[in-house]
């Protein structure tokens, strides 16, 4: 889907299938070009007379061209005065729908009629994002293929084409491909996105991109690593652990990288700590975290940006067997602290902690490691927000307003001293979960004791990675958001 900028003057004449109209909701309507009335003979101005045409937010409404015109049709998609990033999005999104089920090729949206609470950049990057991931469709593992997007070419009139424009509507395109990378990824049954296959995966992202550089590492290697909490995650398993490195190098090698570590669990059964039958098919969904660190590597690799940037994934299955790790078992993570494993339901952490230590060797800027960590988290924000704990205040903050600019939003929580005595074991220099209180908190203070030489973060995303059985490709936006902000 290709975007472009257009001036009033040359957007009216700009040929396509549809020209869309924002409309103010329960308002008249903005004063309207001559040519597109006349092209409808008089229609739109009848109608506002009549006050037939007051439509809410996201409603639409469209006319067919009866005069010969640049286009065949035209949409008023009614758009909220102040409009915020909630408000702007529902009506991209249903815009286009509209233009979906129109069958278009391509369409001309007027955006200086819009009165909204956003930048025009804002506006264009958030539209290009929204139309991108909207036009998401899975089909991979149906017999019956979907219909191929028809929609193309999307040109915006705008005040001005100017470069901060232009590389907005980059910027949201980039985003919202990103997203849909996280979604396909998170979408495909454990049978098929197996640790193997997202190693596959990586290697072709590094073959697309000439500065995305990929190394996986085996069992061999990890065990030579010592990452032995890691490795008791997958020891019930017969799919072989992968640790997976992807470096985007946008600037100077001197320059500090900003590091996202993804949890990559691509099946959790639970292990010997078996998680109940219903809705266990939504455990594919486990590696949502690594998929969010894969999709924004492609984002700012589409991008080209200026930054280092290193993706760390651990990609393992949880399962059950004679070789698993049982409850109660002892093991030593890759930093020599010995853990406690009272639940091998609680794994993510086992997975995350030796890449925490692992990471140090990169000196990093700064350090995200993104999860689908727990049932808690979903307890405490629901589905809303991915929760943001961090050992640095404006590190913290920082991605939370990277969250609140693309409507990808994050809520800080706390790391109190008070939530990590819970993590106290009388055989192990900690347990692997604090009990049943403040159980995303405890996971993170986990956590933390792995993270301490450098600024991190960890974002719990259970909430956020995926609603309706279908995964939503957060936080994507947000990531990209915070590493664009750097720059």
């Amino acid at each position: 889907m290709d975007f472009s900028l257009k001036t009033a003057a040359s957007g009216v004449k700009t040929k396509a299938n549809v020209f869309v109209l924002p409309a103010h909701e329960s308002t008249t309507l903005p004063s309207i070009v001559d040519e597109i009335d006349k092209s409808l003979n008089g229609q739109i101005t009848i109608r506002q007379k009549s006050k037939r045409l007051r439509l809410k937010n996201g409603q639409v409404n469209g006319f067919t061209v009866v005069e010969k015109a640049s286009w065949s049709d035209v949409i008023l998609a009614g758009s909220k005065k102040g409009a915020s990033q909630r408000d702007w999005i529902a009506f991209t999104t249903a815009v286009f729908n509209a233009l979906k089920l129109a069958k278009a090729g391509s369409v001309v949206i007027d955006l200086t009629q819009v009165d909204a609470a956003l930048s025009e950049a804002l506006l264009i990057q958030l539209l290009a994002k929204t139309f991108v991931e909207v036009s998401y469709q899975y089909d991979t593992t149906l017999s019956d293929k979907k219909d191929k997007l028809l929609l193309k070419k999307v040109h915006l009139i705008v005040s001005s084409a100017n470069a901060a424009n232009k590389h907005a509507a980059e910027l949201g395109r980039s985003m919202g491909l990103g997203a849909n990378v996280a979604k396909q990824l998170g979408n495909l049954p454990g049978n098929v996105c197996t640790p193997s296959f997202l190693a596959k995966e990586a290697q072709g992202l590094a073959k697309s991109y000439q500065k995305v550089s990929t190394e996986i590492l085996t069992e061999a290697q990890l065990k030579k690593l010592k990452m032995g909490s890691l490795l008791s995650v997958t020891a019930g398993t017969d799919e072989p652990a992968k640790v997976i490195v992807m470096k985007y190098q946008g600037d100077k090698a001197s320059q500090k990288p900003v590091v996202l570590v993804g949890k990559g669990v691509t099946f959790d059964s639970g292990g010997i700590s078996l998680k109940p039958g219903a809705r266990m098919d939504e455990m594919k969904f486990d590696m949502c975290g690594a998929a969010s660190v894969f999709g924004t590597m492609k984002a700012v690799a589409e991008l080209g940006l200026k930054v280092n940037l290193i993706g760390v994934v651990g990609a393992v299955e949880n399962m059950p067997s004679g070789c698993a790790t049982k409850p109660g078992d002892v093991v030593t993570s890759m930093s020599g602290k010995t853990i406690e494993v009272l639940n091998t339901d609680a794994e993510g952490r086992l997975v995350l902690c030796d890449l925490l230590t692992y990471v140090e060797k990169f000196k990093p800027k700064a350090v995200v490691d993104i999860a689908t960590l727990t049932g808690a988290c979903v307890v405490a924000l629901g589905h809303h927000a991915s929760a943001v704990y961090s050992n640095d205040d404006d590190f913290q903050m920082a991605l939370k307003k990277a969250g609140d600019v693309v409507y990808d939003r994050a809520w800080p929580m706390p790391l109190w001293d008070e939530y990590d005595e819970q993590l106290k074991s009388a055989f192990a220099d900690m347990g692997n979960i604090g009990g049943p209180d403040g159980g995303s908190v405890t996971a993170a203070c986990f956590l933390s004791r792995f993270a301490k030489n450098y600024t991190w973060a960890h974002m719990d995303i259970a909430g956020s990675a995926w609603q309706k059985k279908k995964a939503s490709g957060r936080p994507v936006g947000l990531l990209t958001q915070y590493i664009i902000d750097q720059i």
